[in-house]
């Protein structure tokens, strides 16, 4: 993905956003605050990720049912806040409607399968970098 993807490490800084997003694997990139029915996210968001609609993020958490997290697009809001706990991700060089329907399938699992090692999975997180999680 290096070659056709860029990662997002852009902040908040200046409030541009003051929503806080989270990625529910069934819904896509949704409002933290009507998912969870509060706001989990601080109450500071300027060192949140800041994403724009079209750009992606994955959540390393996985479940039963999405054995390596979720990699979602943003299609609802023009601009939501991500923690950094998240990987961020933007299509360079590629069709973006192609790439949500490619993380939308299990194809990319054994990619990411390769990069996580016996043992990588802590406290219900997969123990990828964004490096290896890019490549």
């Amino acid at each position: 993905m290096e070659n056709i993807t860029k990662r997002i490490s852009r902040k908040n800084l200046n409030l541009d956003s003051t929503l806080p997003l989270t990625i529910s694997a069934q819904y896509g990139l949704v409002d933290q605050r009507k998912f969870f029915d509060k706001q989990i996210a601080s109450k500071k968001l300027e060192n949140y990720l800041l994403l724009k609609n079209g750009e992606f993020a994955y959540n390393k958490s996985y479940s039963k049912d999405y054995p390596f997290g979720a990699i979602k697009r943003l299609n609802n809001y023009k601009l939501g806040v991500l923690s950094t706990l998240y990987i961020a991700f933007k299509p360079v060089s590629i069709n973006t409607d192609y790439l949500e329907e490619y993380f939308d399938s299990t194809k990319w699992y054994k990619e990411i399968y390769k990069r996580a090692t016996e043992g990588a999975r802590n406290h219900g997180l997969l123990n990828i970098s964004p490096q290896d999680f890019l490549s």
